[in-house]
This record gives structure tokens, sequence and C-alpha cells, in this order.
């Protein structure tokens, strides 16, 4: 490791881990972003069901779960790569429960001729649940690199600490 490599890892110490922390933020921001589009919807009586309850409440703890982690990740704390790579797999598992259902309901008995969720709405919540999901995991993935980057970098200071130690014990 040369010196300029070590200098930037000792840097790490002090300064905050802004990458995983923004891409943290993002995705809540993505987040919200699909949730007001759905919530905002006029499809009728098909919206006014137990799994917009079920959404609204899930949202709710998604952003508590994602802020709680973006702190952590921003503190370089390793721990909080695990809700971000799971928060991560249930965006993408989303798109299958509300979206998916939205866009391939018709019930002509019902009053749905066609589905709730047109052809447009449908690809732009799927590609925010995308997003909001690569986000988060490559949060996670980062996080996760610079926090073992930083365990050696301490370790070898610690290493280094002691043997300046032993050699100033040696030398009185």
């Amino acid at each position: 490791m040369n010196e300029e490599q070590m200098i930037r890892r000792d840097r790490m110490r002090f300064k905050k881990n802004k990458l995983s922390a923004n891409l943290t933020l993002l995705a809540i921001v993505l987040d919200v972003l699909y949730f007001v589009n759905i919530y905002q919807n006029d499809a009728g009586s098909y919206y006014h069901n137990w799994i917009i309850g079920v959404s609204v409440v899930y949202n709710l703890i998604f952003m508590l779960a994602a802020f709680l982690s973006e702190e952590g990740v921003k503190n370089y704390k390793e721990l909080y790569s695990i809700p971000l790579v799971i928060l991560g797999v249930i965006q993408i598992v989303r798109i299958f429960i509300l979206p998916w259902q939205a866009h391939s309901y018709i019930n002509v008995d019902a009053g749905f001729p066609e589905p709730p969720m047109g052809n447009g709405q449908f690809t732009y919540l799927v590609i925010l649940l995308i997003a909001s999901a690569v986000c988060l995991v490559a949060a996670a993935v980062i996080n996760f690199i610079k926090c073992n980057a930083l365990a050696v970098h301490m370790k070898m200071l610690e290493e280094r600490s002691a043997a300046s130690g032993a050699l100033a014990g040696k030398s009185a």
C-alpha cells in the first residue's frame, strides 16, 4: 500500500461515509415518489382495500428503517449493511404486489374494463422500485467494503503503535 492510499484510509477515521448515506437517502426519495404516485391515483374503488393499508404501514417502516440504516452506514457501521440489502430485496418483491396486480387487473363486472394502472404508470413505478433497490444494495456493498478497509487500517495502526511502544520500552 502506497502512502497516498494510507492517507486516504486514515482520513476515513475522521470523515463520514457520505456515498453510502446519500445512496440510502436517494432510495428513500425514490420510494416517496413511488408511493405518492400510487396514492394519488384515482382508479375508482380499486385501491380502496387492505393492500393499500399494508402499503402505507410498510412505507412508514421502510422510511424509518432506511433512515436508521443511513445514519449507521454514515458512521461506518458494517452491521447496517444487512438491513439495506433486505430492504433492497423487498423493493424488488414489491413490484409483484401492488403495481403488478393493478396493471394486470381487468374485471368488466366490477367496472374495470381496463387495468386501473396503465403501461406508463406501471413502467414508471417499476423503474422507481428497481432504482431504489439498486441504491440500497449499492450503499450496503460500498459500506461493507469501506468498513473492511477501515478495520484493516485500524488494525495496522494498532500493530504499528504496539511495535513502536515495544521499541520505546527496550530503549529505556
